[in-house]
């Protein structure tokens, strides 16, 4: 818990913004999310006392922030809505991933989600078949029983309203069994620390199992645990997941990241991340970036998920959570929130 500098109301750690409202402030990030997005709104510039950097609520930054806060609470989506561009006259729509990236596309009740994935393409260079769209907590058809293509008004989807955008990495071919996560660091400069690659397995939104540098080995899934060189300065983590051994009521594994002794990730120089099958290890099957994770103590990397099919298919999230290896319990609320808003 800490204290907002502008309300001076405690508030949780994942309630605070993981950076600053601009790239030029020079100071930590004390001002809670909903002070924030409210002062730039009103001000245009930074909240934080003693800085009076120049803000546009219009900005990435803000509107990374307004999707923080509307999924964090759905009382404050109406308010935090980013506008409509003033100089357009038009009615829009806001699409939202869940790692930070942001658009707005136009909006009219008789537009069919068909032409929505269009213009997501478009503007954020996303397939339509990679495309899982969210309303309400709710996952949107593209089309009708009937064939037909559902609409806005279908789904009584309002204009300047807010559409969550899961995208698919990769659909897992059935004759794969045998994929990697395999994630270096760099040691922070205060010496030796870990930055955790964890799994987390669910049953729909029960959790069943975890597998981290403690617990290396269930059904179906293994950890390296620690590979520290000391000398390169560099940590190492692997988890190997073997696919047809899985338990059978398995519906998700969740990968995560999260600092260790520091207090975010952005402490360990140099992170990368691969997830590649086995036989194939120059296939980097999750593209997934986390540098929007920097000032948060940890992010859901991406999730392999069992389709109604019964196919394993990789999704991106990038979703930020307080939490790390020592408690799972806000990440495991973070999960948990995914998965019932859809994911």
């Amino acid at each position: 818990m800490a204290s907002c500098k502008l309300c001076g109301v405690e508030k949780l750690s994942n309630e605070f913004p993981p950076t600053t409202a601009s790239e030029k402030c020079d100071h930590p990030p004390l001002t809670c999310l909903r002070c924030v997005v409210d002062f730039c709104k009103k001000k245009h510039q930074c909240p934080h006392p003693g800085c009076s950097i120049p803000v546009s609520p219009n900005s990435p930054t803000i509107q990374w922030f307004n999707a923080i806060l509307e999924e964090m609470f759905r009382e404050y989506e109406a308010t935090y809505t980013p506008p409509a561009p003033k100089t357009s006259g038009k009615e829009i729509l806001n699409v939202t991933v869940l790692n930070g990236d942001a658009a707005q596309i136009p909006y009219s009740p008789s537009m069919t989600l068909s032409e929505v994935q269009i213009h997501i393409n478009s503007k954020l260079k996303i397939p339509a078949n990679k495309q899982k769209l969210l309303y309400e907590d709710k996952e949107v058809q593209i089309f009708k029983p009937s064939g037909q293509s559902c609409t806005l008004s279908d789904y009584n989807i309002p204009p300047y309203a807010t559409l969550y955008l899961v995208v698919l990495l990769y659909a897992i071919p059935e004759a794969f069994d045998h994929v990697v996560f395999d994630l270096y660091w760099g040691y922070p400069t205060s010496g030796p620390d870990y930055l955790d690659a964890s799994c987390l397995m669910y049953q729909n939104t029960q959790f069943l199992k975890l597998i981290d540098f403690r617990n290396r080995q269930v059904q179906g899934v293994t950890h390296s645990g620690d590979v520290m060189d000391s000398i390169k300065r560099i940590g190492h983590h692997t988890i190997h997941v073997y696919l047809k051994q899985l338990p059978s009521n398995a519906t998700h594994l969740f990968f995560t990241l999260s600092a260790w002794n520091s207090p975010n990730i952005s402490r360990y120089p140099n992170p990368s991340l691969k997830f590649y099958e086995a036989s194939n290890i120059q296939k980097n099957l999750c593209k997934t970036t986390f540098t929007h994770a920097g000032h948060s103590q940890a992010v859901i990397m991406c999730s392999v998920s069992r389709n109604s099919q019964g196919r394993w298919e990789i999704y991106e999230s990038g979703k930020l959570s307080a939490g790390n290896a020592m408690n799972y319990s806000q990440i495991q609320c973070t999960i948990r929130n995914l998965i019932k808003t859809g994911y």
